[in-house]
């Protein structure tokens, strides 16, 4: 080797020596980086939302689909690109009132009847939804968003208005600028992502907040910074953590966790708070709506807008753990296969896709147009061998959103004849009768129907008194859906007995969260001290909506008599119910429980003041008008309570209690001959109420009308024969009209009964004298 080379070496090993030494460092700083990187996820556990388009780079094939998918354009600010109604100046009659859309200066406005009725020139600053219909919002003061009632139906690409028939008054609670057309407190949650309300009480307005306006990746996933941090880093060097720091694990998830995922705004619900992706169970987040009438037929079939889960909790695909990814591409959300081919992916084709099963035509096969209930016409390519026409047969809401119910159940015209319920037969074959349709299911199918729960609950709702032990065992057979089960306990508040009462009790531990709430609810129990020992353990209920309904019960316990760890758990759990009110605090409902916290609490100016705001919000809202006759009523306001009672009578003939409540008050007032009228109209209502017919029977003994109160009390004992009072009572009445033949088997079986034996016994001595 030269000495040229020997220098060119020593160089380049110098160098190389060099790059070593100075490589080892660089090497330590970036491995101290990544740890640091590492553990600041780690220890940094609250993300933040960063929007669907920092998704786009690592996960193009889902945000492509998402990008197509009606949750994409849940909401968007209005411009040329989202509004798809007709805004070159054009006009809509409804009712001899002509709304006009048109453009200014590239903005969108109307012209249309504002909150008092006359014409009033509006902006349009957000579109609402895409398909089938778009609807467009308005701005009002306080940070209101309202929806205008007139919306563009997409597929026959004109407007319509949402109130076809009777449009509402500007004093309404439908009106288009009261509550119930509000985004912020209405629509906004389930159509952004991460939307917080922020209603402020006090000075009743919203300073309402999202982070994207449309339902985007977050809006499932849940805030994503700490997961695109993580994703930022060199692919070999990123750490191991869970979920690969997504705030939402939607992989490895259980049928139960997905369709939670989705219930937030796939159910009707009073939510608890806002949307923070990270409730253990639905309960922490609302309340869903239980098969209550108005919502739901007593079958539990959908009647309202109450979206799906409620709806799927009861079918046999919810009990085996189908999920709503099992139909539904989860970005795209369009169905994944077509027509028939979607149900055949689990059930037999060989079996269930053939003639010999639906009998209906097949595909292909001519067959008559058919005009259905909700308006379609079928015009049969074998529209009756599509599974979804038989077993989810939907209704439209907002005047052309078709939606079928996911409750997948089978063709019952039987229950149509029984109770009332609708059924997927007459649905299509209008032109023929429910007994038609369940012959044709008896020749089909065979005789046999399986007992169905619709039946007990349509009796529960009417009050009929053998529902009893049939509501009791339904709510305890674990073998029903658990929102059927909750229904039935619900129910059971009607039939005041030991047991219903023990019923509930015992649903206090049940496993389920939705049962609990339930029965927290509707436990009536005098003896503070006995309440007091049974909901205690709720309030330290892992579920937020149990042991906050635990604490409202509680309200009026003394502090003294709670041990100290239980107060502080009380006080925390009542918080967590007031914060809930305070923050829903824009509808009826609420304000009506905040009015019942302060009447209970003894503050009856709060009450006062609550109860009136739920009526400025919806002045056909009855509950709150009730509870403020009451609460006039023990003040001593008999007139004010009168008046308030008269209106929700009148206004709601069919709410006999308040009928029954105000011919109590009317008998009170001495106005013996106007409060017979509303407790007859009362005991007609409620024919199960025996406590009805009592107070009716010894009411018209003061005006002279024997004759129907001996009926009334007759009755009353009839309902409980083996009340004391009510024996009393008529045993009493035969005595004063010197019946004593009448009045002596009464008698006898007052003395069956230690509080009354004495008074048996002295009646039986008067009427051995004469």
């Amino acid at each position: 080797m030269n000495s040229e080379s020997l220098i060119t070496w020593k160089i380049a090993g110098l160098i190389s020596t060099l790059v070593v030494i100075l490589s080892v460092p660089l090497y330590l700083m970036q491995e101290r980086q990544r740890i640091e990187d590492a553990r600041e996820i780690r220890l940094k556990p609250e993300a933040v939302f960063v929007g669907s388009n920092q998704c786009r780079s690592c996960h193009k094939p889902e945000f492509d689909k998402w990008q197509q998918s009606h949750h994409r354009m849940a909401m968007a600010v209005a411009t040329a690109e989202t509004v798809l109604g007709d805004f070159t100046n054009a006009e809509f009659e409804h009712y001899s009132v002509t709304t006009r859309f048109f453009m200014k200066e590239d903005k969108y406005f109307v012209r249309t009847p504002g909150p008092d009725g006359t014409l009033e020139e509006f902006p349009i600053t957000h579109t609402f939804g895409w398909y089938p219909l778009q609807q467009y919002l308005v701005p009002f003061q306080g940070g209101r968003l309202q929806c205008l009632p007139i919306a563009w139906d997409v597929e026959k690409k004109e407007w319509y208005h949402l109130y076809p028939d009777t449009p509402p008054d500007p004093d309404d609670w439908l009106y288009w600028t009261n509550q119930s057309q509000n985004w912020n407190g209405m629509c906004a949650e389930c159509h952004s992502t991460d939307l917080k309300k922020n209603y402020d009480m006090a000075t009743d307005s919203y300073q309402t907040t999202w982070s994207e306006i449309s339902v985007g990746c977050e809006a499932c996933h849940g805030p994503g910074s700490n997961h695109v941090r993580w994703a930022e880093l060199p692919e070999m060097g990123r750490p191991v953590i869970e979920n690969d720091a997504l705030t939402v694990r939607t992989g490895d998830m259980t049928s139960q966790q997905q369709i939670e995922l989705c219930a937030p705004c796939h159910a009707r619900r009073m939510s608890l708070e806002d949307n923070i992706h990270s409730h253990a169970d639905f309960l922490d987040y609302g309340i869903p709506q239980l098969l209550n009438p108005g919502m739901y037929f007593a079958d539990g079939q959908i009647l309202e807008e109450v979206y799906v889960y409620g709806s799927f909790m009861q079918s046999k695909m919810y009990a085996r753990e189908i999920r709503c990814s099992d139909c539904h591409d989860i970005h795209s959300i369009f169905r994944i296969k077509k027509g028939n081919d979607l149900c055949l992916q689990c059930h037999k084709g060989a079996v269930y896709d053939t003639k010999a099963h639906h009998f209906h035509k097949e595909k292909g096969e001519i067959g008559d147009p058919i005009q259905t209930q909700d308006g379609r016409v079928l015009f049969d390519v074998g529209t009756g061998a599509s599974c979804e026409q038989c077993h989810m047969p939907g209704r439209k809401y907002m005047g052309v959103d078709y939606r079928p119910d996911h409750s997948f159940r089978i063709p019952r015209p039987d229950l149509t004849l029984k109770i009332g319920t609708p059924n997927a037969c007459n649905r299509c074959h209008v032109e023929k009768t429910a007994q038609w349709s369940m012959e044709s299911m008896s020749k089909w199918y065979g005789q046999k129907k399986r007992p169905h729960y619709g039946t007990i609950l349509n009796a529960g709702r009417l009050r009929k008194g053998d529902a009893l032990e049939d509501l009791v065992r339904l709510a305890e057979d674990r073998l029903y859906p658990t929102v059927v089960r909750a229904t039935a306990l619900s129910l059971l508040g009607s039939y005041p007995s030991e047991k219903s009462h023990s019923a509930v009790n015992r649903a206090l531990t049940d496993e389920t969260s939705l049962m609990r709430h339930t029965a927290v609810q509707h436990l009536r129990e005098v003896d503070m001290d006995r309440l007091l020992s049974r909901l205690s353990p709720l309030l330290y209920d892992p579920v937020k909506a149990v042991r906050a309904e635990a604490a409202r019960q509680l309200v009026t316990a003394s502090p003294s008599s709670m041990p100290s760890d239980v107060r502080k758990q009380f006080e925390k759990a009542f918080l967590e119910y007031q914060q809930a009110l305070e923050r829903t605090a824009d509808f009826a409902a609420s304000r009506l429980n905040l009015g019942n916290v302060s009447a209970e609490l003894g503050k009856n100016e709060p009450a006062i003041k609550h109860y009136q705001k739920a009526i400025d919000i919806d002045q056909e809202f009855f509950p709150a008008k009730v509870n403020m006759a009451m609460l006039y009523n023990r003040q001593g306001k008999h007139q004010a309570a009168e008046k308030l009672f008269k209106e929700v009578v009148t206004a709601h003939p069919e709410q006999h209690e308040a009928a029954y409540s105000l011919g109590l008050l009317l008998a009170e007032m001495k106005k013996i001959d106007q409060a017979a009228v509303y407790l007859r109209q009362a005991a007609k209502g409620l024919p199960e109420r025996a406590r009805i017919h009592y107070n009716l029977g010894i009411l018209l003994q003061q005006i002279d009308q024997d004759s129907e109160a001996e009926s009334a009390l007759q009755r009353a004992l009839f309902i409980e024969p083996d009340n004391p009072a009510y024996l009393y009572a008529l045993a009493v009445f035969y005595l004063q009209r010197q019946q004593f033949e009448e009045a002596k088997p009464l008698a006898e079986r007052l003395t069956d009964y230690p509080s009354s034996r004495s008074t048996g016994r002295q009646m039986l001595e008067i009427i051995k004298q004469q």
